[in-house]
């Protein structure tokens, strides 16, 4: 009874985007469905709508030798965050900023996430090409391969460097983000095969 409709906006409100609202949202409904199955009479959840997110553009980068060449002056650890992104295709602010040793196999030529610790919940094997394996000097197995530690570091880390990066390149463009790495490593494929 004493969750109301208002708590629950005000709760939502809270949150800085839409995406963050809807997840929210979700998160929320699902303990409240949950309430009502165990008696709660009321739904504070109803008539609360998801909000429309707008899609932001991760545009190709069609000059990646030259903002590679800028961010390995600029930071190594997002110069190696960038490699894997685009060459085995990981998504940098979660698969690769949690990334372990104990993740790849003895000759780091490849990398192995189990359904937790990626975002569509399935065990991913990827191969680690030659250009990003001469980049990698192994650690201890249970250390992160940013932070050379048990702990990664925080969720915005590689956000917070692209943000940095941005402001001092003389090469990347207006919506050139972290995930346009990803992107373009998936269009080269493509033109591939």
């Amino acid at each position: 009874k004493l969750i109301t409709k208002s708590i629950m906006e005000d709760l939502l409100s809270s949150s800085i985007s839409n995406t963050s609202f809807n997840t929210y949202r979700r998160h929320f409904n699902a303990l409240i469905n949950k309430a009502r199955e165990l008696g709660m009479k009321s739904n504070p959840m109803s008539n609360i709508k998801s909000k429309k997110c707008k899609a932001k553009l991760h545009k190709p980068i069609t000059n990646l030798k030259e903002i590679l060449r800028e961010l390995r002056l600029f930071n190594n650890n997002l110069h190696l965050c960038a490699l894997l992104t685009y060459g085995c295709l990981l998504r940098p602010h979660r698969e690769i900023l949690n990334l372990r040793w104990c993740d790849f196999d003895d000759e780091l030529t490849q990398i192995s996430l189990p359904g937790n610790k990626n975002k569509s919940g399935r065990n991913r094997v990827v191969p680690v090409p030659n250009y990003i394996r001469k980049t990698l000097v192994k650690g201890e197995l249970y250390h992160n391969i940013f932070s050379d530690e048990e702990k990664s570091f925080n969720r915005d880390y590689f956000k917070t460097l692209w943000a940095r990066f941005k402001k001092v390149s003389t090469v990347t463009e207006d919506n050139h983000t972290l995930y346009s790495f990803r992107h373009s490593g998936a269009i080269e494929i493509f033109k591939r095969t």
